[in-house]
């Protein structure tokens, strides 16, 4: 009896953000730089600092896994498009949905009247991401963010949808009113 080689399968969801801060010739902080929308008004030449950029892995929770696995091998059906969240202190478990996460909440510090679009490149070797198009959050406060995440509905700070999964940084990072937070978030499928 031909007894084949087992393959398992690990899902990954790696999160990448850079922290920017558009400065003027002055040395002030830009709080409307161009951030390709016509509705930006600021014409001056900025600096731009990057401040920080940090990395991690979410956790793709029950219901993100059960989305992959309907979408593939069920339905054929997917969400026609994913957003990205901030998210503040607290523990993301697989039990978490949108609309129930009591162990954390979501970062609303931004001027975006919606959830960035995650918008997908090309697959390729058992991986999507969108680093072509990152998902940008204009910040409009002074506050601490603690993680991201990804869900199929884009209303800031809403509960409906589904939740594909969350996670945090090491530490905490500080963000204030005028910086940019660009998102790239690097989906992968590896053999395991």
């Amino acid at each position: 009896m031909n007894q084949g080689t087992h393959i398992g399968a690990t899902l990954n969801q790696k999160y990448k953000v850079e922290c920017v801060r558009f400065i003027h010739p002055d040395g002030s902080v830009c709080k409307d730089p161009r951030r390709g929308t016509p509705a930006s008004m600021c014409r001056e030449n900025h600096r731009i600092d990057r401040i920080w950029v940090d990395e991690f892995l979410n956790l793709v929770v029950t219901a993100g896994r059960d989305k992959y696995l309907d979408a593939t091998l069920k339905t054929g059906l997917t969400t026609p498009a994913w957003y990205v969240l901030l998210k503040n202190t607290g523990t993301v478990v697989a039990a978490d949905t949108m609309s129930s996460h009591g162990g954390w909440t979501e970062n609303t510090t931004y001027s975006n009247a919606n959830r960035p679009t995650w918008v997908a490149g090309t697959v390729s070797a058992g991986s999507i991401d969108n680093s072509a198009n990152k998902a940008a959050f204009n910040i409009n406060g002074t506050t601490t963010i603690f993680g991201a995440g990804m869900t199929d509905n884009n209303t800031k700070g809403g509960t409906s949808g589904t939740l594909l999964g969350a996670g945090d940084f090491a530490a905490s990072r500080s963000v204030a009113d005028g910086d940019t937070l660009n998102v790239t978030v690097t989906c992968s499928l590896t053999a395991s």
